[in-house]
């Protein structure tokens, strides 16, 4: 486990290291990756109508409804890896 937050902490730090914004279904994608790990479930309501972005993200993270935290870890940092192979 310990080993996993590690790699967690430096693909938070590497994806900072972009060059080039990823789109934004990739965005949500980490988003809901990171929430999902250091959170769990998505707890309290869906934002309403007019809030967009949090819909979307909110939409995104209940996707991930029952995924384990150290799975939805490896799954961030999977993601961080594929991105910076395409957005450096």
């Amino acid at each position: 486990m310990a080993d996993l937050k590690a790699q967690f902490e430096k693909a938070q730090a590497d994806v900072k290291t972009l060059t080039k914004r990823p789109g934004n279904e990739d965005m949500l994608t980490l988003y809901a990756l990171f929430k999902q790990g250091s959170q769990g479930d998505v707890s309290g309501s869906r934002p309403g109508m007019l809030d967009m972005v949090g819909r979307a993200k909110f939409d995104a993270w209940t996707k991930l409804k029952g995924t384990g935290k150290d799975a939805a870890l490896q799954k961030y940092i999977d993601k961080v890896a594929e991105l910076l192979k395409t957005h450096k």
